[in-house]
C-alpha cells in the first residue's frame, strides 16, 4: 500500500525530531537552515530520495563512501551470499576472506612492494594504525601534518587534523605532532628533524579544500622522506578507490608512499571496512609484535566479501576511465561557470571526481547549499574551508546526471547573482 504525501511528511517530521531528541538537536537546525534535512528514502545509483519521495542527485556521498553508487546490487548480492555461509569472523583466527582481500589489495596498491595489510573499521582506525606502525617502526616520536588536514577523529587522527575547531576541547592531545602548510616541500623539509618518524598527508585534501597538490610536491615529498629516511604516510580515504580516475590518486604523480590509508568506499557503501597498507619491509616490527594492533571487527569476514566485490566492480566496469570522462564533462560546464560568475566563483579544483568549487567568500556556500538542494542535487561546503563546495558523486553517475548537475549549479548562481550582496572578502 502506498502511503499519502501528508502521511509521509509526517512520518518524516517525527524522525526529524526523534534525531533532535536522542541524537543530536544542533545537527537537526543546521541540516534545516542548509536545506538539506531529508530523512534518507530510497537509494540507487547517484541519486537518493528523501523518506516524502523527492529526489536528489548526491554529491556528499559521505565524502567518497559511494563510489559504486548507492546500494549497488553486485555489492549487495555478495553480502548476502556471503551470509548464507559466515559472520563477522573472529579477529584473532584466520579467514580465507581476509587472505584474499589482502591479497587483491598488493595486487591493485601502487609500487612494487606496498603489500602488507592491516585491517580497520573506519578511516580514523586505519591512520591510528599508521602513525602506531610508523613510530614503533622508526622508534621515533615525531609526525609531520599539513594544515587544514583532515584525518579522523580518533586518537592519534585526532592529533594530525588541522583545524583547531576539532582539537580543541580535547587538549591535551597525543603529543609530537608539527604543522606544516600544505603543498609547501621546503617548509616540510625545513621541520624534520632526527626525532621525525613519519609525514602524513592527504594525497588530495579534502575538508581543506579539495587542494591538489602541484606536479612536483609529492614527488619533492617523496625525496625528503627518503633522504632524512622518515616514513611517508598518504592518506587516500577520500581520493582513492577509482575517485579521481586513478585507483589511488597518488598514482597521478606516479608516487607510492610507505603506508597508505584507505577506508569510505572500499566497503563499497555497503559494510564499513579500512585498511592501512604498507611496505614490506616494515613487517619486521609485527615479526615482534604480532599482536600489538588489534581491531575486533577491523577486517571482519563479511567485509571483506564486500571489498572484494566493490574492486571487481569498479574494474570490471572500468569506472576509472568513467570517472576521468565524468571529471572531464562536469569541467566543460564549470569553465562556463566561471566565464557568466567570476564575481562568485574564484576558482575550480579538480582531479576527476573529487572536485571544489572556490567561491570568492565563506557566505555562498551555505547559501548555495540551501539553493542546490532546493534543485535536487545535494553539495555541501569543505569543513575546514567553507568558501569550498565539494563535488563527490558517485562514479556511476551518468552524462544526463552530470548535466543535471550542472543546470542546477547555474540556475543557482543565476538567482544569488540577483540577490546580490556578494563582495569578495
Amino acid at each position: 500500500m502506498t502511503l499519502e504525501k501528508d502521511e509521509l511528511q509526517k512520518i518524516k517530521a517525527r524522525a526529524l525530531a526523534d534525531y533532535a531528541t536522542f541524537i543530536s538537536p544542533m545537527k537537526v537546525r543546521t541540516l534545516k537552515q542548509a536545506g538539506i534535512d531529508l530523512v534518507e528514502g530510497k537509494r540507487e545509483g547517484a541519486s537518493v530520495w528523501d523518506i516524502t519521495g523527492r529526489k536528489y542527485i548526491d554529491c556528499l556521498t559521505g565524502a567518497g563512501i559511494m563510489n559504486v553508487g548507492r546500494r549497488n546490487s553486485e555489492v549487495i548480492e555478495a553480502l548476502k551470499k556471503a551470509l548464507d555461509e559466515l559472520d563477522l569472523g573472529v579477529f584473532l583466527l584466520l579467514s580465507k576472506q581476509k587472505a584474499d582481500l589482502a591479497a587483491k589489495l598488493a595486487e591493485i596498491a601502487p609500487g612494487e612492494d606496498l603489500n602488507r595489510t592491516i585491517f580497520g573499521v573506519g578511516g580514523g582506525e586505519a591512520v591510528d594504525a599508521a602513525i602506531k606502525l610508523a613510530r614503533g617502526y622508526t622508534m621515533k616520536t615525531e609526525i609531520i601534518y599539513a594544515d587544514k588536514a583532515y584525518h579522523g577523529h580518533t586518537g592519534f587522527a585526532l592529533s594530525a587534523i588541522g583545524r583547531a575547531a576539532y582539537r580543541d576541547p580535547f587538549e591535551p592531545l597525543i603529543p609530537g605532532f608539527v604543522k606544516v602548510p600544505y603543498n609547501d616541500s621546503e617548509a616540510l623539509r625545513g621541520a624534520i628533524t632526527d626525532k621525525t618518524a613519519a609525514v602524513i598527508l592527504e594525497t588530495i585534501q579534502g575538508e581543506g579544500g579539495v587542494n591538489v597538490p602541484s606536479d612536483d610536491y609529492l614527488p619533492q615529498v617523496r625525496k625528503i622522506c627518503d633522504g632524512a629516511e622518515v616514513v611517508m604516510i598518504l592518506d587516500e580515504i577520500q581520493s582513492g578507490m577509482g575517485r579521481t580516475g586513478r585507483m589511488f590518486a597518488c598514482e597521478h604523480w606516479e608516487v607510492s608512499p610507505d603506508i597508505m590509508t584507505i577506508a569510505k568506499s572500499l566497503g563499497g557503501g555497503i559494510y564499513p571496512i579500512s585498511a592501512t597498507i604498507y611496505k614490506e619491509e616494515m613487517q619486521d616490527f609485527f615479526i615482534s609484535h604480532p599482536f600489538i594492533h588489534l581491531s575486533t571487527f577491523g577486517g571482519s569476514d563479511l567485509g571483506c566479501v564486500v571489498a572484494m566485490a566493490t574492486i571487481d566492480y569498479i574494474e570490471k566496469n572500468n569506472l576509472l576511465e568513467h570517472a576521468e570522462k565524468m571529471g572531464e564533462r562536469f569541467r566543460m560546464g564549470f569553465n562556463r561557470i566561471l566565464k557568466e560568475y567570476p564575481h562568485l566563483l574564484l576558482e575550480v579544483r579538480q582531479k576527476g571526481l573529487m572536485m571544489g568549487l572556490q567561491y570568492v567568500n565563506e557566505s555562498i556556500g551555505p547559501r548555495m547549499t540551501k539553493k542546490l538542494a532546493e534543485r535536487g542535487v545535494i553539495a555541501v561546503y569543505t569543513g575546514n574551508e567553507p568558501s569550498v563546495c565539494r563535488f563527490m558523486p558517485s562514479l556511476v553517475i551518468t552524462p544526463e546526471e552530470v548535466d543535471f548537475v550542472l543546470d542546477a549549479l547555474l540556475d543557482a548562481m543565476k538567482d544569488l547573482s540577483e540577490e546580490g550582496g556578494l563582495d569578495r572578502d
